[in-house]
This record gives structure tokens, C-alpha cells and sequence, in this order.
């Protein structure tokens, strides 16, 4: 069973790659103009769930959960064939 300092020897430089991709897409966001829609709220929600993860939940949990569809009735119809990676709140 690997120690932390194992653990941060083999993740640590992929997910600062992956944090600094969080960023520049949070940069090139707030540079462009425009409305955002559901999927950058969302994604914003997901960050915060990640940082402060209900009771019980992992982060991974947390930011699974906020990025989905809760809804309990079906759609009657489907508009596309594919997923937009983030439920659309109405």
C-alpha cells in the first residue's frame, strides 16, 4: 500500500497539469464575451462540490453528483443522441 508521499510522487504532476487546464479555461471564459450557459454554472457548482464535499461523499462523488441529472420523469422525446456532460437546470 503506497504512503501520501508515494501517492503525490506518481499523481502530483498530472494533476497540476490538470488544475493549470481548470485555470486557462477559466481564463479564456472571463476574456470572451457573451452569456455562459448551464454547462459553465455547472461546472462552477462541480468545483465547489469538490472543495466542500457533503458528509460520507468523496470529492469525486461530490462532483459526480453535482454534475447530475436528478430529474425522476422521463423527457418525451430525445432532442440529440449524446450527452452534454452537465444537467441542463431549467
Amino acid at each position: 500500500m503506497p504512503d501520501k508521499e508515494q501517492i503525490i510522487d506518481l499523481y502530483f504532476m498530472d494533476a497540476r497539469c490538470k488544475l493549470l487546464e481548470i485555470a486557462a479555461y477559466q481564463d479564456r471564459v472571463d476574456r470572451h464575451e457573451g452569456e455562459e450557459d448551464y454547462r459553465h454554472h455547472a461546472f462552477l457548482k462541480a468545483l465547489e462540490a469538490m472543495q466542500n464535499p457533503s458528509e460520507g461523499n468523496t470529492r469525486v462523488q461530490a462532483v459526480l453528483h453535482s454534475l447530475s441529472d436528478h430529474s425522476q420523469t422521463p423527457i418525451p422525446k430525445a432532442t440529440i443522441q449524446g450527452a452534454f456532460g452537465a444537467a441542463h437546470s431549467s
